[in-house]
């Protein structure tokens, strides 16, 4: 069993094509032996999103605080604190915050 605190993990800013101003922390993966899932925390900042964009695996996420959408192919859908998200294999995504404020979640994954 292990129990990380969390002052352990660190958050790193994001990069790449598509994304802008997010943060992004480990807080269960390799360097503890996982051997299905990962946990990750996701921190975007007000405006901030992630890439629109599709993988192979599913995800799940839940909003820890702050306001902002969900955006797929078929639109978009609000997220707030409490709300939880599965997001299916090959299904298009993109994490946006709301302008006036920031976004953070837990994101689950299956081991790459």
């Amino acid at each position: 069993m292990i129990v990380k605190d969390k002052a352990i993990s660190i958050t790193e800013p994001v990069s790449g094509e598509g994304i802008n101003k997010v943060k992004m922390a480990v807080l269960i993966g390799e360097n503890e032996g996982a051997p299905n899932f990962y946990m990750r925390k996701f921190e975007l900042e007000a405006g901030g999103h992630t890439p629109y964009h599709t993988h192979d695996w599913e995800h799940v996420v839940y909003i820890l605080e702050g306001s902002g959408v969900l955006k797929g192919k078929d639109g978009g859908r609000r997220l707030e604190a409490g709300s939880a998200v599965l997001v299916a294999p090959n299904e298009e995504h993109q994490f946006r915050a709301d302008d006036g404020t920031p976004l953070s979640f837990l994101c689950s994954i299956p081991k790459p």
